[in-house]
């Protein structure tokens, strides 16, 4: 960058490249809306007031934000690449995003991290990554890869490494295990993220003391305030699953609490929910309606993420930072007119689809042979259940009779669950009952599991269980649903069984086609039929789920019997 030339520009000594002219523009420094010129050389804001420059472009008194930043994200939950799923974010005003990508690290190991973070260097979006600190996410379960602290020091210092992404074992920190404070340490220096539903009390206190600096798992307001009140910033989510923007915002607007520890991310959301309404701008809009100060919502989209993740560039329309900018039409709707990255028109630029990855990561589905009787619960007088609870990601632990079990698979409240592990072919899987899906007869099956995307079934009978994980080995992992032994929807997600290679255009009709089939056959329409799904195997979110090595009960950290 020279410097030299910055400063002359700033003089109008020389010319700016850009001018956008007659705006009024957001400072998130001093919460204002301030009316002038905006005047950016070599992609670098060098100045506010009245300028000319090569290239103007009229505004007539339109909103300029800094761009958008989306703090936690899990690129691969959009089950697009990387390239792909960045145009799709630019084009809302996403101009950073901080992802972690322990989804293909579960499956890749060290060889998907040297891709992810190889394509991040060649991405026009500012793409940072979280290094995933639970990979696995539990000893519970068996993923694809192992990482340790010496093998994750190896990224240490990256250009596009921020720190160490969100600590899930959360037990392991509060026991002072010993592999995970050893990861702790190494990126003592380095922000860490943090993972911690429900946490309170003197536990919290001992996570955040761990040097734990942010949460995004806060499903209320109480819970949210808690965790700022311990130290922590709080990332408000709201994804395709997770939604928990509303609970939040809402307690935010009646309390009037100060929100420069606030910060927005959607964490898991579907590319044709991005499509139709982006992710931090939908979040900004949404807070909005809520009755939250339009500028208070946008320093929460922007200069507050910025500041926690030290991003000293980014998150303001100032002097001396990143010409990444939102041209807004309206602050109440959050029309998005033009977006801006390093001073150009993202509209102009060309996304990056020449993007190769290692053939380990596309040959993803291996798992040991399924006899008959691969899915069968014996009987017996008490079963645990799991219960799942509309909008949200967490489950509830239901202890069901056998009476009430055979109600509920009569009337199609309960069905059977199953996950197995498709790695390295150990054998190892699980099956247990699941209520509130709703589906009313066949199997809906899919390699996305988080976090260590093992195959996790949901039917109402054991052929058409086990004929999903077949189809799902043919289209090299994905979703399928199966009615009669027939294939009646698929989507293939051949990177990791996690992806598609496909464009966005090409994507999203195939993601919205299999979507519907899934509603077709009653599955409960307050979820999403695959990403609820998905979460039923991560096993550190309250209450109970379900791995390949059994039936966890999170609350106590135990499997339970069934």
């Amino acid at each position: 960058m020279n410097k030299e030339k910055l400063i002359n520009t700033a003089l109008m000594k020389e010319q700016p490249d850009l001018v956008l002219k007659n705006a009024n523009i957001i400072n998130v420094f001093t919460a204002e809306i301030l009316h002038g010129d905006i005047a950016v050389t070599d992609g670098v804001i060098v100045g506010i007031g009245e300028y000319s420059g090569k290239d103007e472009k009229e505004l007539d008194g339109k909103y300029v934000a800094p761009g958008f930043v989306n703090a936690h994200v899990h690129v691969e939950s959009s089950m697009v690449a990387p390239e792909v799923y960045a145009m799709e974010e630019m084009k809302w005003g996403t101009t950073t995003i901080i992802t972690d990508p322990h989804e293909i690290a579960n499956v890749g190991g060290m060889t998907a991290l040297s891709d992810i973070l190889n394509v991040a260097e060649k991405l026009p979006i500012n793409y940072y990554v979280m290094l995933p600190s639970c990979v696995p996410s539990t000893p519970f379960e068996h993923s694809g890869a192992v990482l340790n602290a010496e093998e994750l020091k190896v990224w240490k210092d990256h250009p596009h490494v921020l720190g160490l992404g969100e600590m899930m074992n959360s037990v392991g920190v509060i026991n002072s295990d010993k592999t995970v404070l050893d990861k702790l340490d190494a990126f003592s220096d380095k922000v860490v993220d943090g993972h911690f539903p429900m946490g309170s009390g003197k536990e919290l206190n001992a996570y955040v003391s761990a040097g734990i600096a942010t949460d995004h798992e806060s499903i209320s307001y109480e819970e949210a305030v808690e965790k700022l009140r311990a130290g922590m910033a709080v990332i408000i989510r709201e994804g395709s699953a997770g939604k928990n923007l509303e609970e939040i915002v809402s307690g935010v607007v009646k309390n009037g609490i100060d929100t420069s520890r606030f910060v927005f991310c959607t964490d898991d959301k579907h590319l044709a929910d991005i499509r139709k309404e982006g992710t931090i701008r939908y979040n900004i809009k949404k807070s909005i309606e809520l009755g939250l100060d339009p500028v208070k919502a946008i320093q929460i989209g922007t200069i507050n993420a910025a500041r926690v993740y030290g991003l000293k560039q980014i998150g303001a329309v100032a002097c001396g930072y990143k010409a990444d900018m939102v041209v807004i039409d309206d602050l109440q709707e959050m029309t998005v007119s033009a977006v801006y990255k390093d001073g150009k028109e993202v509209s102009e630029i060309k996304s990056v689809l020449e993007v190769s990855y290692d053939e380990k990561l596309l040959s993803p589905i291996n798992f040991a042979p399924l006899g008959s009787d691969a899915f069968v619960i014996p009987e017996k007088d008490r079963y645990s259940v799991i219960g799942i609870i509309d909008h949200q990601i967490i489950t509830k632990k239901i202890t069901m009779s056998n009476a009430e079990l055979k109600a509920g698979l009569a009337d199609g409240s309960v069905r059977k669950i199953a996950v197995v592990e498709r790695h390295k072919a150990t054998g190892f899987r699980a099956a247990t009952y699941i209520k509130g899906y709703g589906l009313k007869h066949g199997a809906v099956a899919s390699t996305v599991a988080h976090d260590s995307h093992n195959i996790v079934i949901v039917g109402d009978n054991d052929s058409d269980m086990l004929k999903a994980c077949d189809e799902l080995k043919r289209i090299g992992g994905g979703y399928v649903i199966i009615e009669d032994g027939k294939t009646v929807g698929e989507l293939p997600l051949p990177l990791g069984g996690l992806m598609s290679l496909k464009s966005a255009d090409e994507f999203i009709p195939e993601l919205d086609t299999v979507i519907k089939k899934a509603y077709a056959m009653g599955v409960n329409k307050n979820i999403d039929p695959f990403i609820t799904l998905s979460f039923m195997a991560l096993p550190v979110i309250p209450e109970i789920r379900i791995t390949d090595c059994g039936i966890f009960d999170v609350t106590s950290f135990s499997f339970v019997k069934n």
